[in-house]
């Protein structure tokens, strides 16, 4: 059918600059907070900077040789260097402390590892600026200034040098200053090239909280102004009980014209933010999202058919898509979705699902549970990815995939036999989504 119609888009709170939060100091929205005070940007560095106009220059193939051979030292020791790391800038640059959550367990390592990753994609620019600019406008949200960058690269050339032994030498500091160099101007131009158009977060009251099976919890959220994002696409969420952490959630349907958001989280034992979204939150409770991100979107100039593989809460962003085509009409297109859990009360979402199925004759919902002993017509009885290859060939589909990320590998190896092109599947688990 025809695409939905636009509906009014939810009336901004204040006329300020598109870049600013529109919520401020003193109203609801952030009296749910326990603000603190600001984060301001560090003063220059104790540690002594390179100012030199070689380690202004872009990494050299001789650059990325060294990098290479200064990891192969470091990743055994990773953990101690880790540490160090952290332990110089919270030494030397106090006021950055205030960016990182009070328990430092899940986050310690994450972004040394992104530092690490970046050098290892230094000779690849296209991936390289793609991973880098995602990154710097994903951390805007904790509060990341560009004057930042200088003291957390002096911080990270210390913390190799120590752990580098041997290989360490004035060559192969020098081609670190360089790469480093290199990401932090890509993070720089996309976090502040984003600023001028977008928040660096979102206020989201909580409008409605529903229990579903299996500990998982339906979420409607209202942002603070207009939120931009594609079915298939997650954000992360930060709650006032856990500041400074944040987890991934898909966003479980395709933009409404009440601007309305719609998650499924499911409650992960000692996950911090996944508890409290599933056993705290209600409505009226204030959290914060990041900007949408994810590449699992669909082309819909292209038309192909699809195949959507949803496990377990993993179905938010199948539904969300099929919601998407929904609105702008299938152009002959079909659309199979495969929801899959290990019991069928597990299946939160198949009554829903069920009902698209009836009023769309160019959809069918497959549902899927492991579980012997289920009654005929109910389900099939098997894994999410084997069931899915008894359906075969796929050739000529478009695949999406969202679940445990043991199902999704296990998928995509199905996939791949079952003829669909590596170009074709989509999911988004190289994205960083920890438990919790």
């Amino acid at each position: 059918g025809p695409a939905a119609p636009a509906g009014p888009s939810p009336a901004p709170r204040s006329t300020d600059a598109p870049a600013l939060n529109r919520s401020g100091p003193g109203d609801r929205w952030s009296r749910a907070w326990t603000e603190g005070t600001p984060i301001a940007a560090p003063p220059p560095a104790p540690l002594p900077q390179s100012a030199s106009p070689e380690a202004a220059r872009p990494p050299t193939p001789r650059d990325l040789a060294l990098i290479r051979d200064s990891l192969a030292a470091v990743e055994p020791v990773a953990d101690r260097a880790t540490a160090h790391f952290y332990a110089l800038i919270f030494l030397h640059h106090p006021e950055v402390r205030s960016l990182f959550p009070a328990a430092m367990d899940v986050q310690r390592d994450r972004l040394f590892r992104a530092l690490i990753t970046a050098a290892r994609s230094a000779g690849e620019p296209a991936k390289l600026t793609e991973y880098l600019a995602g990154l710097g406008r994903a951390h805007r949200k904790y509060g990341v200034q560009t004057a930042h960058y200088a003291p957390v690269g002096e911080c990270l050339v210390a913390a190799l040098a120590k752990y580098s032994g041997s290989r360490w030498n004035d060559e192969t500091e020098l081609a670190w200053r360089r790469v480093y160099g290199l990401v932090s101007r890509i993070m720089i131009e996309a976090a502040e090239e984003t600023a001028r158009t977008a928040p660096a977060w979102w206020h989201a009251e909580v409008v409605s909280h529903e229990r579903r099976a299996g500990d998982v919890a339906v979420l409607t959220v209202r942002p603070d102004q207009p939120y931009p994002f594609r079915a298939g696409q997650y954000a992360a969420v930060e709650t006032p009980w856990w500041p400074r952490v944040w987890r991934p959630y898909s966003l479980a349907a395709a933009p409404r014209p009440d601007g309305l958001l719609t998650f499924h989280v499911k409650g992960v034992q000692a996950g911090w933010v996944s508890t409290a979204l599933v056993g705290r939150a209600a409505p009226g409770d204030v959290l914060r999202l990041g900007p949408a991100t994810g590449g699992m979107v669909v082309d819909h100039a292209h038309g192909a058919d699809l195949l959507c593989l949803g496990g377990g809460t993993g179905i938010a962003p199948i539904a969300a898509l099929v919601e998407e085509v929904a609105e702008h009409g299938v152009n002959g297109r079909s659309v199979a979705v495969f929801y899959g859990a290990r019991s069928l009360p597990e299946l939160y979402a198949l009554e829903e699902l069920r009902r698209l199925d009836r009023r769309h004759p160019w959809l069918k919902v497959h549902p899927v549970v492991e579980s012997p002993g289920t009654a005929p017509g109910e389900a099939v009885v098997g894994l999410l990815p084997e069931v899915v290859s008894r359906y075969a060939p796929w050739h000529g589909h478009d695949a999406f995939l969202s679940g445990p990320a043991a199902m999704v590998r296990r998928a995509v190896g199905v996939l791949l036999r079952a003829g669909i092109a590596q170009d074709r599947i989509h999911h988004d688990l190289a994205a960083e989504q920890p438990a919790g």
